[in-house]
């Protein structure tokens, strides 16, 4: 059975859930398409590390929003990330030896995450987004930065036995 990153959920609104993450460490891969970048941090996971260490998979596994072309085009990278069991630290973490893996290190924050089932496609991923923001904004709740999909099943799960969730991070007063 796959491990979870843990959290702590600290309220209900609705279908939402507020979330305390603690500090986690993510193998990252950027500017991929989700194919590739998966490969490389399956590949990392598997051993392809200084250490030549296999490292459990954890889920969530996270990747951006993608973000539809317009005028004027903002950069912003797209990425994918494995979280690391908890059992490691950015100073126990093993070195990836492919240089498009890096070690991230993402600090305890609060998260508002939204769950729904099935397939990710853009469409039905921007609705759950929109949702997401939309019922924060009507909570006066305030929004840290973009939103992330987080999908927790192997890509063999059926859709409908799939767990998904979008996710931002959010400030509490």
């Amino acid at each position: 059975m796959t491990k979870q990153v843990p959290y702590t959920v600290i309220k209900k609104i609705n279908e939402i859930e507020l979330r305390q993450y603690p500090e986690i460490c993510l193998a990252v891969v950027k500017d991929q398409d989700d194919d590739t970048a998966f490969g490389y941090l399956f590949r990392y996971i598997s051993g392809e590390n200084k250490t030549r260490r296999r490292i459990p998979m954890t889920t969530p596994v996270i990747t951006s929003g993608k973000i539809k072309m317009t005028a004027p085009v903002i950069t912003r990278a797209n990425f994918m990330a494995f979280a690391l069991p908890s059992s490691y630290t950015k100073d126990t973490v093993p070195i990836p030896t492919n240089p498009l893996v890096t070690i991230e290190v993402q600090p305890k924050k609060i998260i508002a995450v939204l769950r729904f089932s099935g397939r990710t496609p853009d469409a039905k991923v921007q609705q759950y987004r929109e949702k997401l923001i939309s019922s924060l904004k009507e909570q006066n709740i305030l929004v840290n930065g973009e939103t992330v999909l987080m999908r927790y099943n192997s890509p063999f799960t059926p859709g409908f036995l799939r767990r998904n969730e979008v996710a931002v991070e959010i400030q509490i007063k």
